[in-house]
């Protein structure tokens, strides 16, 4: 299972990558040590919501564009997860948490350069 933090950083380094963008013109923005934020993306440290906010208005993204796209990529992970371990895991009962046998809808976020 992934850890909320390492998902987050990665999210963010994308993001930051896809503009083309340095750790220290990020940094500077956000108003964060370019240090500390090199620890977010590589999922060593967790932000709180205040420094998250000022990462996202440093990238030009909004946070709830972040929040989808973490989101997203969790579902994944876990929907792999669960169908990876079902021959050998423990058997779930259905539930509107676990219930993967009906119909998916799925949100694919989009992060603007």
């Amino acid at each position: 299972m992934a850890v909320l933090r390492h998902v987050v950083g990665e999210t963010l380094r994308a993001v930051r990558l896809r503009q083309r963008r340095t750790l220290r013109e990020v940094s500077a923005a956000a108003r964060v040590s370019l240090g500390y934020l090199s620890e977010i993306e590589r999922g060593h440290k967790e932000p709180s919501s205040e420094l998250l906010a000022a990462i996202c208005e440093a990238l030009g993204v909004p946070l709830s564009e972040v929040f989808l796209a973490v989101s997203d990529t969790l579902r994944r992970q876990e929907r792999a997860s669960v169908h990876s371990t079902r021959a050998v895991g423990p058997v779930l009962a259905p539930s509107p948490i676990n219930d993967l046998s009906g119909p998916q809808v799925r949100v694919v976020p989009t992060i603007a350069a």
